[in-house]
């Protein structure tokens, strides 16, 4: 007999599902960003911007002029939705490895070599810390795990529940730098000096919290997927097959051998381009790691990763055998993608119309408005800041669209109280991270449902909503409290 919490999950699968389509919903949402933004225009809301100080009042854009600017940029508003160029050169690349046989070679490698509650640890691990490297995460783990649990008789659902938990509830924590820590302290230095025009924030200030709580993440996402996620799931009984967990054959393992060698080949170039103080993969306007052409253009070195070991392997595996077989595989996959583009341009005129109407900055506002005006003592502020956190990425995704309409509010209102600039923007990561996964308005959201459906065709927002669900509530209530704990014991939260 299923227990109370697994039926109360069961609840939110059956309420989750019952929903519209995907589509649908975000056509309600824009319908529901129309509507405040005609009602709020009219009330005369509006705010002074942190950073600037303007005034920035919501725009009515139940308008001619709300009107004239949709009908100009719908077309603009879907080819440039941040996710969409990215999701779909990346796995034209991927699509390669994936029909040749070389992902299939590689997952049953992995799963002859590995025990099943360890390989759950690594998954979860190794999406933890995707971020140095942008969104690959989600393109290429969150499948992978799924593929890896399938082929060792687990319920596949478990394993993309392991992956997409490390690559997006574990969004905050790293062992190591990535663009996200550079943005947003550039953004919390800014918001110090409004106080102190001396403050400096390194990219580094939250290191030692966040490499720890990549402990953290890896752990609770092993616990929870072996303990919550995959009793509720239960047997895998839908008609995708699993990859043969036969040993490969020597034809294959040579493939493998080689395509493992065309990868070596491909990173020593990229060193090459990389390491040195001229090297081609720099930019010489912008020194360093994160400006460099390797991350600002990783989706191509993406795209070339997946081609060219992909293309090795069928070649000598025979299962490409001439130049059509490459571009069959990266249409097959694309003609799966046919749903996630129906929703995406959706998406990308809700996200449009939010932005338009600055319902966004008026929500930051008030909502660290509110916060100063509670006078809470340090530890319930800093709580206070990771739940109003978590509440607003319910409905904005971008990490450092929020930090920079809060941090400008939020650092100096802190700093007042006694906080270090470093600790606010370490409470902001935590809130951050928490309700990445359960949120339809997430920007990867329906890439994950369209992963999911592969081996749920019926599957909707409420299955992904409900497997995610313990994971994000775990997040709520640990991470929070090893953050306080790390305060109140005065741990350094990074070097200096």
């Amino acid at each position: 007999m299923r227990g109370k919490g697994q039926r109360l999950l069961d609840a939110v699968e059956r309420a989750g599902n019952a929903l519209p389509h995907p589509a649908t919903l975000f056509v309600v949402f824009s319908g529901v960003v129309l509507a405040l933004s005609a009602a709020l225009h009219a009330a005369g809301v509006a705010v002074a911007h942190p950073l600037t100080g303007e005034t920035v009042a919501v725009t009515n854009l139940v308008s001619a002029e709300g009107l004239r600017r949709l009908a100009l940029n719908v077309v603009p508003n879907f080819i440039g939705f941040a996710p969409l160029g990215p999701v779909l050169v990346s796995l034209m690349g991927l699509s390669v490895a994936e029909r040749s046989g070389l992902l299939g070679a590689v997952v049953r490698a992995i799963v002859g070599a590995t025990p099943p509650r360890v390989l759950t640890l690594m998954i979860v691990f190794c999406g933890a810390i995707s971020h140095t490297v942008g969104d690959v995460g989600y393109v290429l783990l969150i499948p992978l795990g799924a593929a890896l649990f399938h082929s060792m008789g687990r319920h596949p659902l478990g394993g993309l529940a392991a992956a997409f938990y490390g690559v997006s509830g574990g969004f905050a924590a790293n062992i190591l730098l990535s663009p996200t820590d550079v943005v947003l302290a550039g953004l919390t230095q800014e918001a110090a000096r409004l106080l102190d025009p001396a403050a400096t924030v390194s990219p580094l200030a939250n290191y030692y919290f966040l490499a720890a709580s990549t402990v953290f993440i890896t752990i609770t996402g092993t616990l929870m997927t072996e303990r919550v996620v995959l009793p509720r799931l239960g047997a895998y009984t839908g008609a995708m097959r699993p990859e043969p967990t036969v040993p490969l054959s020597a034809v294959e393992r040579r493939a493998l051998a080689w395509a493992l060698v065309s990868v070596a080949v491909l990173a020593a170039l990229v060193l090459w381009g990389l390491l040195p103080a001229d090297g081609v993969l720099r930019d010489p306007a912008k020194p360093g790691f994160v400006d460099s052409v390797l991350v600002r253009g990783l989706v191509f070195f993406l795209f070339v990763g997946g081609l060219v070991p992909g293309v090795v392997y069928g070649k000598l595996a025979g299962t490409i055998r001439r130049d059509a077989d490459v571009y069959k595989g990266m249409q097959e996959n694309l003609e799966l993608l046919a749903s996630y583009l129906v929703v995406v341009f959706f998406i990308a005129q809700f996200v449009a119309l939010f932005n338009w109407s600055n319902l966004g900055v008026v929500l930051a506002v008030h909502g660290a408005t509110a916060l100063k005006a509670m006078e809470l003592g340090p530890v319930p502020l800093l709580l206070a800041l990771v739940l109003i956190t978590a509440a607003l990425d319910l409905v904005l995704g971008s990490a450092a669209a929020k930090w920079a309409m809060l941090g400008p509010v939020l650092v100096p209102m802190l700093m007042l109280l006694g906080s270090d600039p470093a600790l606010t923007q370490a409470a902001y990561r935590v809130g951050d991270s928490i309700t990445n996964i359960v949120t339809p308005l997430a920007s990867n959201f329906p890439l994950v449902l369209l992963f999911v459906q592969r081996y749920e065709p019926e599957a909707g927002i409420g299955t992904v909503t409900a497997t995610m669900l313990p994971y994000s509530l775990a997040n709520l209530v640990v991470w929070p409290l090893l953050l306080v704990g790390w305060m109140l014991l005065g741990w350094p939260l990074g070097p200096g």
